[in-house]
């Protein structure tokens, strides 16, 4: 009896062990599932689902990593500063305070005239909604949904005014 309960008890054991990285690689599998759903593909209940899901991941921050947003640092300034003029034109950010986070940037980077705006290609690039990060990467905010797009947008004004 004292053998086959030792012998249970060390079966469960395992059996926990082994299905912990199983469970936390099927969370990670079904974040990125959804995130993929919500950036176009899938059906429209996956769609729901999918916003629903990154919806509840919380922070911003939570939610740049579930998209794949880059990060954004010193040397991307000028294409932050783009892509908030982006979210701003297409009324994802409004008020004061995206364009003054706008301004301020595009005053360190040197990009105050509209002139060095134009000849400026990450300037440029972020007009057009591409996200460029400091990494290198890239993303296309166009192909995101709309209410998705105003979570990046934030998450880009959040980042960028930790610039500043």
């Amino acid at each position: 009896m004292k053998k086959t309960l030792h012998t249970v008890l060390l079966a469960s054991a395992l059996a926990v062990s082994l299905a912990t990285p199983a469970w936390s690689s099927g969370l990670m599998d079904s974040i990125k599932s959804q995130a993929a759903g919500a950036l176009g593909g899938g059906s429209a209940s996956t769609s729901s689902q999918s916003t629903s899901a990154l919806s509840s991941l919380g922070d911003i921050g939570g939610l740049g990593s579930a998209l794949g947003l880059p990060s954004i640092g010193g040397d991307t300034a000028g294409n932050a500063a783009g892509v908030l003029q982006y979210c701003i034109q297409n009324q994802y950010l409004g008020g004061a305070d995206a364009s003054n986070v706008k301004d301020k940037l595009l005053d360190k980077v040197g990009l105050g005239t509209p002139q060095e705006q134009q000849q400026d290609t990450s300037y440029q690039q972020g007009l057009a909604g591409l996200l460029s990060g400091s990494d290198g990467s890239s993303f296309d905010l166009g192909k995101l949904k709309s209410d998705l797009k105003d979570k990046a947008c934030s998450y880009v004004l959040d980042n960028a005014s930790s610039l500043l």
